[in-house]
């Protein structure tokens, strides 16, 4: 009979242990374990909804990973950007002001622009540089390094390893409790029953304290990265979007005085004024009145336009315009003898109108000077 009950009492042991290998089977994976051992529901849902916060702030942590990552590697090929920007524009610079060339100086100006505005990008692609450093990838890796994370996350496995030690020790429970029915009456085994449920009781009781403060802890944690990792996203796109608003309005302003050179190289020739042309209408006319037609020839009612001036000219007389090339003048009046009549830099007067050539498109800033 003594050797029936430990033949017996060997082959429990060996399902306890291939019960618990099972346990580990089925529960391995960085945190939580098989839930047949917990038989309390209100510590299941416990267990459960800590399992799903450990996954969720993990799979936070590797993705404010991953945007520090990226935004370094940025920051890196960038640098370089500025770099080769900067030296491209000095290049540009370097022409524009040692440029010898005997057939005018149109494309030593246009370098001279170009040079300015290729600064003017790479210091503002510096500056988108440095804010997603200090605003976006700096903060996040704070967090990912940073103590409340990491607090939360040894709270859990703390609670997981408790966990695990309370369903080693509910087998050892199912164990004693057996051995009780098999041996009624044997009062050392009655002990040692009453001794492993005591000490269940206790793991029971210490894990459910231990995982309600584990679950607030990763929950504010994960609340945190939540909210964190969204502004520092909405940080990272405003930062980009105010670098290229700035650049455009860069390369808009570029590309007007890239244009007015070109169009200086092709225009033809400037206009000789006619000798038998006559003079412009008198002073009074420039305020709105009218000498006859006999005389002036008749006034081509265009409407007010934006003229730029193709080629300088210097006035005659009083009511006559000073011209240089590159201004702006508002276009009043135009007559069908050759003269126009407009402002140019807050003064009023008459110009030949073949000096000039109508534009459609025109900078703010440009507009301003005329005025």
């Amino acid at each position: 009979m003594e050797a029936i009950r430990k033949q017996a009492s060997k082959f429990r042991e060996q399902v306890a242990r291939q019960q618990q290998a099972v346990l580990k089977q089925f529960g391995a994976g960085g945190y939580g374990g098989s839930d047949n051992m917990v038989t309390d529901e209100v510590e299941l849902q416990q267990h459960q909804k800590l399992e799903k916060l450990y996954i969720s702030t993990r799979a936070g942590k590797h993705y404010q990973r991953d945007i520090v990552r990226g935004v370094e590697g940025y920051i890196v090929t960038g640098s370089k950007q500025v770099e080769i920007g900067t030296k491209l524009s000095e290049d540009s610079r370097k022409y524009g002001t040692d440029n010898t060339c005997t057939s005018g100086s149109t494309l030593s100006r246009a370098a001279l622009n170009y040079a300015r505005a290729r600064a003017q990008m790479e210091k503002e692609r510096g500056s988108l540089l440095k804010a997603l450093g200090t605003q976006v990838a700096e903060p996040l890796r704070a967090m990912v390094m940073g103590a409340p994370l990491e607090d939360a996350r040894h709270l859990a496995q703390r609670y997981d390893r408790m966990r695990q030690e309370a369903e080693a020790q509910a087998i050892e429970v199912s164990k004693r409790q057996a051995k009780v029915r098999e041996t009624p009456g044997n009062a050392e085994n009655a002990m040692k029953l009453e001794a492993a449920e005591a000490k269940l009781q206790d793991l029971k009781s210490n894990m459910a304290i231990l995982g309600k403060e584990a679950s607030a802890a990763m929950a504010a944690v994960e609340a945190q990265q939540q909210r964190l990792t969204l502004q520092r996203l909405i940080a990272m796109v405003e930062a980009e979007r105010a670098y290229h608003q700035r650049v455009l309005q860069i390369l808009d302003q570029l590309e007007g005085e890239m244009i007015s050179e070109r169009q200086r190289i092709e225009a033809p020739p400037p206009p000789s004024v006619d000798n038998t042309m006559p003079p412009p209408p008198s002073y009074e006319e420039v305020n709105g009145v009218y000498a006859s037609q006999a005389h002036y020839g008749s006034t081509d009612s265009m409407g007010y336009f934006l003229g730029e001036v193709l080629f300088p000219y210097h006035a005659e007389s009083e009511v006559e315009l000073n011209l240089s090339v590159g201004d702006y003048i508002v276009v009043r009046k135009v007559t069908n003898n050759g003269w126009a009549e407009g402002e140019c830099k807050g003064k009023a007067g008459w110009f030949p109108f073949g000096y000039i050539e109508r534009r459609e498109r025109v900078l703010a800033s440009k507009v301003a000077e005329v005025f």
